[in-house]
């Protein structure tokens, strides 16, 4: 294999596909990116065997004297730190028989050791899967909402990814931890036929860098694993093969006290009390009235508390109610509106955050568990 191509081309080819590349395996070939030449392009291919990323690139193939059709395995660190290091130029790459490689530009060369194609895992074929196509913003903005509020906890392997919903009517995305749950319904994504699967973090994750908001994307997905393609690219995951929670049955259905708020203001007040908490719970107080809500964090061991006092709209009784400071974060920096509107019912029975307009064709309800405070234990 033989071509000439652009250094900056080639190195965010590489970037493209690097999620993919384990830094550590006992397999020296996972630690390569696939060369492979289709037509009169280069295909970039790497995987974990859990993850694959598939990257084309246009470069300029040569034919004389070198095997062009054979696949060669490159080590993914050494390529990278070498592109990285050198200005955008003309580089020509050569791989020979042994499969040793060779770069060259005007100023130098640099050679190294790589793997024989033939010994890099197949990657999978999903051509018998079933498709739905989906603008790239869709889905992106559907794993950003979500994601913050995957699971950490291997106990709990259904929980490890994003669970999508796909329906006749409707799609719905989700993601919960057991502390913290988001489920948005997309309306104008539909399919025939109900398609159920749950996409692992780093996969997810992977989608939101992969891809352009101006991509139209086909996800395909058969019994075991997903795809999502666009372009040149492509995203291959081993799916989460277990039965997601019935998540319905958290969400509560009559959080009837509503409290509006200026999510920017409350937001910001939330970030600054919480420094003040405890580092073992991160618990603040809500002291909620009907024109205000009072925030307040006391950290016993530290001799600190903090405490602030937001402007809002109550239509309830005064209540008080605790959270933890990082999960209130999270789901207040994850909702894109200026006002927010919490569903409240008693101390002990989770919130319900939602947008206080929502987006057109989208639906999104984000709960948080409340924690235990002295006052009603």
């Amino acid at each position: 294999m033989k071509f000439t191509a652009s250094s900056q081309d080639l190195l965010d080819a590489l970037n493209t596909v690097r999620g993919a590349v384990p830094s550590k395996s006992t397999l020296p070939v996972l630690e390569c990116v696939l060369f492979e030449r289709d037509g009169d392009v280069l295909r970039l291919s790497a995987t974990d065997l859990e993850i694959s990323i598939v990257q084309r690139v246009p470069v300029q193939f040569e034919t004389n004297g070198t095997p062009g059709a054979t696949p060669i395995a490159v080590p993914a660190k050494r390529l990278i730190d070498t592109l990285r290091a050198l200005p955008e130029l003309p580089i020509s790459f050569a791989a020979d028989a042994d499969f040793e490689i060779t770069l060259e530009t005007d100023a130098g060369h640099y050679k190294m050791a790589g793997y024989d194609g033939a010994d890099f895992p197949d990657l999978p074929d999903l051509s018998g899967g079933r498709e739905v196509s989906v603008e790239g913003a869709v889905l992106k903005r559907a794993i950003d909402q979500t994601s913050f509020a995957v699971s950490k906890d291997a106990l709990r392997p259904a929980m490890m990814g994003v669970y999508f919903q796909l329906g006749p009517s409707e799609t719905r995305v989700v993601a919960t931890d057991g502390h913290r749950l988001v489920r948005l319904e997309l309306a104008d994504l539909t399919v025939d036929t109900e398609t159920n699967f749950i996409l692992p973090q780093k996969a997810a994750k992977l989608v939101g860098k992969v891809f352009d908001d101006d991509d139209l994307c086909t996800i395909t997905v058969d019994d075991g694993h997903a795809s999502i393609t666009a372009d040149d690219a492509r995203v291959l995951a081993r799916l989460i093969d277990e039965t997601y929670p019935n998540y319905q049955s958290v969400i509560p259905d009559n959080n009837e006290q509503l409290l509006t708020v200026e999510r920017e203001q409350f937001l910001s007040a939330v970030e600054r009390v919480g420094l003040y908490s405890s580092s073992m719970t991160n618990q603040i107080r809500l002291d909620i009235a009907p024109d205000q809500v009072t925030i307040s964090a006391e950290d016993v061991e530290r001799s600190s508390e903090a405490e602030e006092v937001v402007t809002a709209d109550f239509d309830g009784e005064p209540m008080e109610i605790g959270f933890n400071s990082e999960y209130l974060t999270e789901v207040l920096g994850n909702v894109d509106a200026e006002e927010v509107v919490m569903h409240l019912s008693t101390p002990n029975r989770a919130g319900i955050v939602v947008p206080q307009k929502q987006k057109d064709g989208e639906d999104i309800l984000m709960l948080i568990m409340p924690v235990m405070l002295n006052t009603y234990a």
